[in-house]
């Protein structure tokens, strides 16, 4: 991590409403990217706190606390929307979208006839573990609030991120699929046990999916774990196979990365130059 002077924010008021969404340095931008995390964390917690059974009072408060959130998140969508230079681009982007769907359901909930929201509350259940996706814009880049950490500590941030949204959109879809005809779900917390045994391929047996839905889910969930976790797993490695080496690129063939002393071209054997330190 090194210590940058921190940019100075445009003058224009659009410009500086892009600047400190995507800011890390200033003090207003790391306020900013503070307070949307802590609010991700409850945004995410109210969801698993509802599949609870609670009091009417708690309920209540929980719902208040979410339509609060949810307010502040379409407060930060338009402002991205706004302070884009290309809008178009801006609303497309996935993070943006994922923005978006993290809300629509308390907005459904809000502004929706009760009719149709009762209609549809399966499915706005199932959309709400959405809002965990919302954490992989802060792995955008690798600048943080905290510093700028290095591409293999970006990267193994985002494969252990990438094992937690499995299991817990795993097990958001899982619980609103099963709850209503599983006696053995009663809550995310039983959800989320048998999709961690279930991926993990343990597979005690004491809770089993009662529906052709959560079936579905189950070996969704599954083959998302075995594409995405070797893949990002990969890069990692390939991270850690190449730290040593300098981006130089051989002019015969075109290969990049060599040894730090190396003279030729270990694929075609082609002179290559490179200053190299022989104290290191």
């Amino acid at each position: 991590m090194g210590s940058r002077e921190s940019p100075r924010a445009p003058s224009d008021f659009r410009d500086r409403v892009q600047f400190y969404l995507v800011d890390h340095r200033t003090p207003l931008g790391k306020a900013i990217d503070v307070w949307l995390l802590v609010l991700n964390l409850l945004f995410v917690g109210v969801f698993v706190a509802q599949t609870y059974s609670l009091s009417a009072t708690a309920e209540a408060w929980l719902w208040r606390l979410e339509v609060g959130i949810a307010f502040v998140f379409v407060v930060e969508y338009v402002l991205r929307l706004y302070g884009a230079r290309n809008r178009l681009a801006e609303f497309t982007n996935p993070y943006t979208m994922v923005d978006l769907l993290s809300v629509l359901p308390t907005l459904a909930v809000l502004f929706l006839p009760a009719s149709v929201v009762l209609v549809n509350i399966g499915f706005l259940r199932a959309i709400r573990v959405v809002r965990v996706l919302r954490f992989y814009r802060f792995t955008e880049d690798d600048e943080f609030f905290f510093g700028t950490v290095s591409v293999g500590t970006l990267r193994t941030m985002k494969l252990l991120l990438t094992v937690l949204v499995i299991f817990f959109v795993s097990a958001g879809l899982f619980f609103s699929v099963e709850y209503r005809t599983n006696p053995a779900v009663n809550n995310f917390g039983d959800a989320f046990y048998y999709t961690v045994v279930t991926l993990t391929t343990v597979g005690f047996g004491d809770i089993i999916p009662t529906t052709w839905m959560g079936r579905w889910v189950t070996v969704a969930g599954v083959l998302t774990a075995i594409i995405l976790v070797p893949w990002q797993a990969g890069k990692i490695v390939r991270e850690w196979t190449h730290r040593g080496k300098v981006n130089v690129t051989c002019p015969q063939c075109g290969l990049a990365y060599h040894d730090r002393d190396a003279s030729h071209c270990k694929a075609c054997g082609h002179v290559i130059y490179q200053e190299y330190d022989s104290r290191q």
